[in-house]
This record gives C-alpha cells, structure tokens and sequence, in this order.
C-alpha cells in the first residue's frame, strides 16, 4: 500500500511517499481503507519532535512510528474475529498514538476511537471531526462550561477554536470569538454572538468579563488575560505557555482562592468519537475545512499548516470514494 513516511525528523521534505506493506488486522481489530485523513499541528508537532518532549513518545533518535496522521475516514475492508463493525461499512475516528492515517489502510481497535459515519456525509466532511473537537470538548468539560455562562474563544478560526465555538454555543453558553478582518463573518456564522477582530484591537483589554477564557491557538498568557476572567474565571490555552507555564499554574492556581489556570489532558475513547458523531449529526458541529489535497500533496500540505494561517482544517484525500 501507499503511505507517507519519515525516518528522521525535520521539516516537511522529511516525508515521502513510499510502498510499504499492509498492516493485517489482529483479534479486536478492524482494516480501515482510508478514503480521507487531514494534516494538524500534532501531526506537524510529532514528525517534527517539536517540542522537543515530543520524542519521549515517538522515539529520541528517529521515530519508531513513521506513518503520521491522527484521524481518518474510510470503509472497514476487513475484521480480526469483530463483530461491532462490518466490512464494507463505513466509519471514522481518531488515533493519536498509534497513527497511521496518512495511509491507504490503517488498523483499529475494535474498543478504539471509532465510530459509524452518518448516512448524510462523506469522507471528506467527517475526517476532521475528532481531532481538534476532542481538545475542545476536553477544555469544555474542564471548566463545565453550561448555559448561560460568557466565554471567549481566541484563536477562533483554527480548528479547535471553530469547533470550540459551535460547541460552546450549542450548550447556550454567550460567545465572544476572536479572529481577523476577513474572517468576522464565517465566525459569526458559526454562532458567534460577538466578534473581536484582533487587527484593530487587542483583545485583553476588551472591558467585558468571563466565566472562561480559552486560548485555542496558544497566544496569550494567563498574566494578560486574568483581568478578563471573573471572580472564579477559568483560564485555558492550547499550548505549554512561555517556560511551560500553564501546566505549573494550572496545578498552583486550583490551591489558592479566585482566578485559575486549567489544563485539560484530553481522554481518547470511543464514547468521546459517538459524542461528537453525535454533534455532527445533530448540527450542533460542523468541521470547518480550508484546504484538500491528495495523498501526492502531503509535504505541501504540511507546509501550509505550518504557514499558521489555515482556517479550520485541512483534508489529505487518500482513496478517492469510487
């Protein structure tokens, strides 16, 4: 089968296209034909091992998983002694970890990260749909955030902020999203109830307050959004923080009384993959897709992640649907 793989880290020239052999399905699992996957900044932040303790999971010296790629879409073309899936049906998930998606096929735990495909949408419309909504989801249930409360979102354009969005606002919760001029109005469409454009104003002085504060690009820090939060106001970030500060705070902050600092380790189940199925299925969620390419075009698909300016996801096409 066709795969993108990498033997060393580096930029995305390091990745190539090669045949490799099939992986076969053990007891428990499933062979998933790969129809679409997406390149993020995981993907980008493993083949890269930046940070640098990214290779105390993927390998010190060189990586021991050479095929990236966290979540996938496709149709289940064998089983090892499973009953819960079927050949042929379709279905999609995600797999940090184990990896693997940016190939024609992938295994699955049967108990794994996934789940059937709606009737209603295709490959391309649901690959997306875990990753980046699973750290949203993960920020969301840290701080309970729940109807009626106020909560900002920076950062709302990228993937976990366009999902962080849809989802905060289907709980009833009031939206302040955070994005530049030329996207106000896809935010709002988003559900959005206000739309800070950071070109003409910096978004730590705005004088409204909030319950939570979530940075879903990893721009800010807790220092300057602190006077945004109320009394007992969570603040979140997507990433470590200058000097990995947030995973400090987020265990000094919760001993002492008002403001704190949360930092949500996302859990990967199935039953998170049905919840947003769920999500996707009812509305609530949609995956916000920028760019597809085809599995030929993963090195410039990465280089475009990396520009930092995608909005929402990008799409790997592997098998295209026949």
């Amino acid at each position: 089968m066709r795969a993108a793989v990498h033997t060393r880290y580096g930029p995305p020239d390091v990745v190539r296209i090669e045949e490799v052999d099939e992986p076969v399905p053990q007891a428990n699992e499933v062979l998933v034909r790969v129809h679409a996957t997406t390149v993020n900044r995981t993907d980008c932040g493993y083949r890269a091992a930046k940070p640098f303790i990214a290779r105390f999971f993927t390998g010190l010296r060189r990586p021991r998983v050479t095929i990236m790629g966290t979540e996938f879409a496709g149709v289940v073309e064998a089983v090892g002694g499973v009953t819960a899936f079927k050949v042929g049906e379709r279905v999609f998930g995600y797999s940090e970890g184990r990896f693997g998606c940016h190939a024609e096929l992938l295994t699955v735990p049967v108990n794994g990260s996934i789940t059937s495909i709606p009737a209603n949408l295709t490959f391309v419309e649901v690959a997306p749909g875990t990753e980046a909504a699973h750290y949203a989801l993960a920020a969301i249930r840290k701080t309970k955030i729940h109807h009626g409360q106020a909560v900002l979102v920076n950062g709302a354009t990228g993937a976990i902020g366009s999902a962080a969005v849809q989802i905060i606002k289907g709980l009833g919760a009031q939206v302040t999203a955070v994005c530049d001029t030329a996207h106000l109005e896809l935010v709002r469409s988003l559900g959005a109830d206000r739309v800070i454009d950071y070109t003409t104003e910096d978004f730590t002085k705005d004088n409204q307050q909030y319950d939570v504060v979530l940075d879903a690009v990893g721009k800010s820090t807790f220092g300057r959004c602190r006077r945004l939060l109320k009394r007992r106001g969570s603040y979140l970030s997507s990433d470590l923080g200058p000097l990995c500060q947030n995973p400090v705070l987020a265990l000094v902050t919760p001993l002492l009384p008002g403001k704190k600092v949360r930092f949500p380790i996302p859990k990967d189940s199935q039953a998170i993959v049905r919840h947003l199925k769920e999500l996707i299925e009812s509305g609530t969620f949609r995956p916000v897709i920028d760019r597809r390419y085809h599995l030929d075009q993963i090195v410039e698909a990465y280089r475009y992640v990396e520009t930092g300016q995608k909005i929402g996801n990008v799409v790997i096409e592997v098998e295209p649907p026949r």
